[in-house]
């Protein structure tokens, strides 16, 4: 006989939790400065079960300190390429020796399913290596001008480095940030997702058992606006790099620009996912609900607006209905769960009123609610939407949970101003066997990113961004490379001085004012 999903609740707490979690600073573990912390929430049962330290400027003043003393005068801007590489491969190795025990605890303290937890963590690891790989192989420009110039580019770290990271995945995305800005030669400050920081607590141990030196490797927790706040603002921070909402990437750039801060910010996400009558729907129809409800629908290039032509749709809807209600909801160290629990009663609290706004939007077809079984806890049934026209509200805006929207369309002119149609720009999905309208909609699309046929898998090497309101500029790949480095430009002359002269004894003297350019 099966269990019920009550009979399966149990929320195991994973051993050795920290009594407290501290900020890292010049490499030790430290309290706030004001003594100050907060609660953090285990999402299953919605009571605390851990205080964290609470930022304030102070402790972002002492952190920002630590990492500018490391990088003026430490060794770690100074290593060879080659030699940092060796200190980050040594850092995947220990994420990939312990990534069931990452695994773990980013369940406890996230919701999420372990098995999709599992795969971030041993994704961290991959984005280690790339980096310390890159790092290494990477080739950087050189032009001549056969016997008088030779020009080459010359790549510097900036300096300390800022990184303020979500809750969602939040282990994989603080790697993402950790990599490229440490492997090029950057001391950093992270400040991590007040919801979440127990994973990034580990960090610390992880970065120093690996060689990294003390002073590069910083971390202050806190709310977004205090301790983030602090560090968007600190004038010895040059760089910002933010993922997050849309709102609150407004707010940095504000905040920034008085220091006229780099900035590279991924913020929110409405990505359509359109699938024409000639797609593969069987395909169409895993990836898209892998796509919205895996991560427990708390993923920026969630596939959350599906466009549907016109001949297929009623069939679609119908199937996909039938396999969303199939999802599998549970408790996160469960193996079989696919949907674990919302990271925190706020955002719970906020995926409810967008499905209560959407049952006057559009037709429900799958959950709508609290799934059975589950009489507490930041559960959500997978739920989905269909005949939502465009101007509804969970058409417009994110939600960033298990809900899906479905839309008919006609033609593919109309399947591009739906898709169009938002104030966000981060991912497109779509599905077609013509290959010239998979070609031509993907170039036609508002979006950073495109897959054609497939979910979202990424490759590394590619550029990670979006336009509109989800985002300011492009990270992975050479993109991170030129993100967390100065390029300066080294110009030198072959042969004689080839120099314009003013101010000649004699004015009679012609000049070389009307030569060409060298170039």
């Amino acid at each position: 006989m099966s269990e019920t999903p009550a009979e399966r609740t149990g929320h195991p707490r994973p051993p050795d939790l920290p009594e407290r979690i501290q900020h890292h600073i010049d490499g030790r573990a430290v309290d706030s400065v004001d003594g100050g912390t907060f609660e953090v929430l285990d999402p299953v049962t919605n009571e605390p079960y851990v205080h964290a330290a609470a930022g304030a400027t102070a402790d972002v003043d002492r952190a920002v300190a630590a990492a500018r003393r490391a990088f003026d005068d430490g060794p770690w801007p100074r290593l060879l390429p080659r030699e940092r590489s060796r200190v980050l491969h040594r850092v995947a190795d220990l994420v990939e020796a312990s990534d069931s025990r990452l695994a773990e605890l980013e369940t406890f303290d996230t919701g999420l399913p372990i098995t999709q937890a599992l795969g971030q963590a041993r994704r961290a690891a991959e984005n280690f290596r790339f980096f310390a790989d890159l790092v290494v192989a990477q080739a950087d420009d050189a032009f001549k001008v056969p016997g008088r110039q030779l020009n080459y580019v010359n790549r510097k770290p900036i300096g300390v480095a800022g990184l303020i990271t979500p809750w969602n995945t939040p282990f994989m995305l603080e790697s993402w940030k950790l990599a490229p800005a440490l492997a090029t030669g950057n001391t950093v400050v992270l400040k991590p997702a007040e919801f979440t920081p127990l994973s990034a607590s580990l960090w610390a141990g992880i970065l120093d058992e690996a060689g990294v030196p003390t002073g590069v490797f910083n971390l202050v927790n806190g709310l977004g606006e205090d301790a983030g706040d602090a560090l968007v603002r600190h004038p010895h921070v040059p760089l910002i790099s933010f993922t997050g909402e849309s709102r609150t990437g407004q707010l940095i750039f504000a905040n920034a620009a008085p220091h006229l801060k780099g900035l590279s910010m991924e913020l929110g996400g409405k990505s359509p996912a359109v699938v024409f009558a000639d797609a593969d729907l069987a395909a169409a129809i895993d990836a898209t609900i892998f796509g919205v409800f895996s991560l427990n629908g708390e993923r920026c290039t969630a596939g959350s607006r599906i466009l549907v032509e016109r001949p297929v749709y009623d069939e679609f809807v119908d199937r996909y209905a039938a396999q969303a209600r199939r999802v599998v909801v549970g408790p996160p160290h469960d193996p079989r769960t696919e949907v674990g629990a919302l990271v925190h009663p706020e955002h719970y609290a906020k995926v409810m009123r967008y499905i209560e706004i959407g049952r006057s939007e559009g037709r429900l077809v799958a959950g709508g609610g609290r799934p059975d079984g589950f009489p507490t806890g930041s559960y959500v049934a997978p739920t989905v939407f269909a005949d939502v026209p465009p101007e509804a509200r969970i058409f417009q805006e994110e939600i960033f949970g298990p809900v899906v929207a479905i839309t008919p369309f006609d033609t593919e002119e109309e399947a591009l101003a739906l898709a169009n149609g938002v104030r966000y720009g981060l991912a497109a999905y779509v599905w077609t066997n013509d290959l010239r309208r998979a070609h031509t909609f993907a170039q036609a699309v508002d979006a950073g990113m495109v897959w054609l046929n497939s979910n979202n898998v990424r490759d590394l090497r590619t550029p990670f961004g979006g336009v509109k309101a989800s985002g300011l500029g492009h990270e992975g790949g050479y993109r991170s490379i030129d993100f967390y480095t100065h390029q300066q430009a080294v110009h030198i002359t072959l042969g004689g001085a080839h120099n314009p002269t003013f101010g000649r004894a004699d004015p009679h003297e012609p000049t070389d004012l009307d030569d060409p350019d060298p170039r």
